[in-house]
């Protein structure tokens, strides 16, 4: 195993703004020139694409520094959508560019981003290992991968590289709900694993309730595909060789990351009524199915959830990496034992009691107050029929116990909407963590939440730049700063549909300095950083170590 220590420590130094008495979450959107209105495709509420929503994408685009946003959008289709909604056909994604200065300009068009598919979410990867950002775009219907061109405009090249996806699955029009990038067969490549929901039948009504929509478990499910990436730079299905291939899931999201800190990468998928599943990656790459005895299949009644996605961080402060997934129910907090093993901590947590009945979909993991310990947000609304609902700020005591905080935290906390896609992001630069999420009610605005004051304790940015992309997907990073010791993993898709911020972030309570940040690579090697100044957003190179800002 290599280990280097950083000699050379240059970063962009943020200056601190004014302490405020707490934290505080102001609903910017207008100012900042966000004036995305999502649409399902028509004026009613019938279906189960209509309730799921789209995503939101994180990103730095354009490589200028400042992260941008990525909007995706339902449209009209035929046959599906409610003819009066003829209006909403072809309605496009939207791309936000940042200027900088706390506002953004809407350039999808110019750049080529604003497809007209049903778009469900957006994963930024930088495949053709150039420097700046591709897109691979997840719909309902033809997946799009668009190659970054490097002068702000982009071009899909899905059909060359064999990530268009199959036409239909289980007889029905496929169906994409995000992708995972790693290098599962440890060759240095990019491989990817796309995550797919149901065989969606808009035909299809419940007898005993032709009213509502059916449940998720009256259609077949839709495989999750995994695809590897050949010395020519294409992807060929590889699912069932690797013992992946599940032709009856309902995955709803996928995250990858060591759980068992063997060395190898394994997947964790949520699944929409069916138990999870905990794929363990064995020493010959082919993956064994252990969710159930690993204590992550099922939610502490023993049942099967709506589960969204695992996000992943330390909650307890014990080093080792805890799973949130939220649910319609009220979703389960897996603790990780350390051993392999989870214990479902949801009603000794205080999450349970939180979240029952608020129908959670998107969530981070993410230190809203800097104060060294992870808090939750939760996007929420009812999936059957257009509820609102409260929307969940809830923080952690710095144990894993958690309170709902959000009425004293803003006006939006004390507002019902009904939420779906979200995205913590720093995009002011400012040190602590602003929100966006995507809405599906009528009014269907998104929202802004600059986090104001959050910033009064100090921070740490970190960006992970590997020899090869691969080696960051998955590193492991420790952080040590007097008696503060944190641990969090680079994965920045880790919410549903959604693609948060891509540094990592570590709220350091009092300390102005890190005494030690240790780097973990995914392909094994480990880099170690000393006495590094706080208030800042800094870059790993892998092998090289803190390098200077752009």
């Amino acid at each position: 195993m290599m280990q280097l220590t950083c000699l050379v420590i240059v970063a962009l130094t943020q200056t601190v703004p004014a302490q405020v008495d707490k934290p505080t979450f102001t609903d910017v959107t207008q100012q900042a020139g966000i004036h995305f209105r999502y649409t399902f495709g028509d004026f009613t509420y019938d279906n189960i694409l209509e309730s799921s929503g789209s995503g939101v994408t994180v990103w730095d685009y354009d490589n200028d520094g400042d992260l941008d946003l990525y909007m995706l959008n339902g449209t009209y289709l035929e046959d599906i959508s409610d003819p009066k909604g003829r209006v909403f056909r072809d309605t496009p994604n939207h791309l936000y560019r940042n200027n900088g200065d706390g506002t953004f300009t809407e350039v999808a068009q110019a750049a080529g981003l604003d497809d007209r598919y049903w778009g469900m979410a957006a994963v930024p990867v930088d495949f053709d290992e150039d420097g700046d950002l591709d897109l691979y775009l997840l719909n309902y219907g033809p997946n799009r991968f668009f190659r970054n061109n490097g002068d702000g405009t982009f071009t899909d090249i899905a059909p060359e590289l064999g990530l268009v996806g199959p036409e239909k699955l289980h007889g029905h029009t496929k169906w994409s709900v995000g992708a995972v990038f790693w290098d599962y067969d440890g060759d240095g490549d990019l491989d990817v694993m796309v995550a797919n929901f149901l065989a969606f039948d808009p035909y299809y009504l419940t007898a005993k309730t032709p009213h509502m929509m059916p449940h998720p478990t009256e259609y077949c499910g839709q495989a999750s595909l995994l695809y590897e990436q050949g010395p020519d730079g294409t992807f060929h299905d590889v699912t069932a060789r690797v013992g992946l291939y599940y032709p009856d899931s309902m995955c709803m999201g996928l995250t990858v990351f060591d759980y068992d800190r063997d060395g190898l990468l394994d997947v964790f998928q949520a699944n929409d009524h069916q138990e999870n599943f905990l794929f363990r990656c064995q020493p010959d790459r082919t993956f064994a199915e252990v969710a159930r005895a690993a204590g992550v299949a099922v939610n502490d009644s023993g049942h099967p959830g709506g589960s969204m996605h695992g996000s992943i961080g330390d909650v307890d402060g014990d080093g080792l990496i805890d799973m949130l997934v939220v649910d319609l129910e009220y979703g389960a907090m897996y603790r990780n034992l350390g051993n392999g093993l989870f214990d479902d901590i949801t009603a000794a947590s205080g999450l349970k009691q939180i979240f029952q009945g608020k129908g959670a979909w998107g969530s981070a993991l993410f230190d809203y107050d800097n104060d060294g310990d992870l808090d939750v947000f939760s996007a929420n609304g009812v999936a059957d029929w257009l509820e609102e609902q409260d929307q969940l700020l809830i923080e952690n005591s710095g144990a894993g116990q958690f309170h709902n905080v959000g009425p004293q935290r803003g006006e939006y906390f004390r507002t019902k909407r009904s939420a779906r896609g979200a995205a913590v992001w720093d995009y002011d630069n400012d040190g602590d963590l602003d929100i966006i999420i995507s809405h599906v009610d009528l009014r269907a605005t998104a929202t802004l939440l600059r986090n104001d004051g959050g910033n009064r304790q100090h921070w740490l940015g970190v960006s992970l730049v590997g020899t090869r992309p691969a080696a960051a997907v998955a590193a492991h990073v420790t952080v040590q700063a007097g008696n503060l010791t944190q641990v969090s993993v680079n994965q920045p898709g880790s919410g549903y549909l959604s693609y948060h911020d891509p540094r990592l972030h570590f709220g350091l309570g009092p300390h102005t300095r890190i005494d030690q940040l240790v780097v973990h690579w995914s392909d094994g090697s480990v880099d170690t950083c000393r006495d590094l100044p706080a208030d800042r957003y800094v870059t790993i190179v892998q092998g090289q170590g803190v390098v200077p800002a752009p």
